[in-house]
């Protein structure tokens, strides 16, 4: 399982309409690399979670993931459609 997968496997978890889920993967630079989370903006709620507590658990642990797939830099950007 990579990176994408896991993350995609994560927020669908969420969400009440996974199917509207997008998660994709850039690479910024040599080391970094940029998952992008695209919601409906009726989900983002439970992405976001009270005070940001879920969007910062979902960091930790897809940078936790990342470390453990041997990956350097892992920035993780949340968006609404």
């Amino acid at each position: 399982m990579n990176i994408v997968e896991f993350t995609d496997f994560l927020v669908k978890s969420l969400v009440k309409e996974p199917d509207l889920v997008k998660v994709e993967a850039f690479d910024s630079d040599e080391d970094t690399q940029i998952i992008e989370i695209i919601v409906p903006e009726s989900e983002m709620k439970n992405i976001i979670g009270r005070n940001g507590k879920n969007a910062s658990s979902l960091r930790t642990v897809i940078q936790a993931f990342a470390l453990a797939k041997g990956l350097n830099k892992v920035k993780i950007n949340i968006d609404a459609y």
